[in-house]
C-alpha cells in the first residue's frame, strides 16, 4: 500500500480573485487528493492535503504552476501526518 501523507501548503503571489480554489479543488480531484483549500485575509491561498505522499506530491507541484490566471511567488508546505478525517476536497471560506 503507498504511505499516506498530509501537507499544510501556502500559496503566495496572484492567487485570489483568480480562481485559483477552484482549479486546485479540480486538481485535487485529479490526484485522489482530500482535504480542504481556502482564501486568507493576507492574500495568500492555504490548503490541506491528505492522500498518497506521490498524489500529495503531484499536487503540490502543481500548485508551484498553479491556475492559469494566477502568478505563483512561492509555496510554503508543511508536511503533516494522515489523519483520514475528509472524505472530500473542499472549498471553504
Amino acid at each position: 500500500m503507498d504511505e499516506q501523507a498530509g501537507a499544510r501548503v501556502v500559496i503566495s503571489g496572484k492567487v485570489q480573485g483568480v480562481f485559483f480554489r477552484v482549479e486546485t479543488q479540480r486538481a485535487a480531484r485529479q490526484f485522489n487528493i482530500t482535504g480542504w483549500v481556502r482564501n486568507r485575509s493576507d492574500g495568500t491561498v492555504e490548503a490541506l492535503l491528505e492522500g498518497t505522499r506521490e498524489d500529495v506530491g503531484s499536487l503540490i507541484s502543481w500548485c508551484h504552476k498553479g491556475a492559469p490566471r494566477s502568478r505563483v511567488d512561492r509555496v510554503d508546505v508543511e508536511w503533516k501526518p494522515h489523519t483520514g478525517k475528509f472524505v472530500r476536497f473542499d472549498i471553504t471560506q
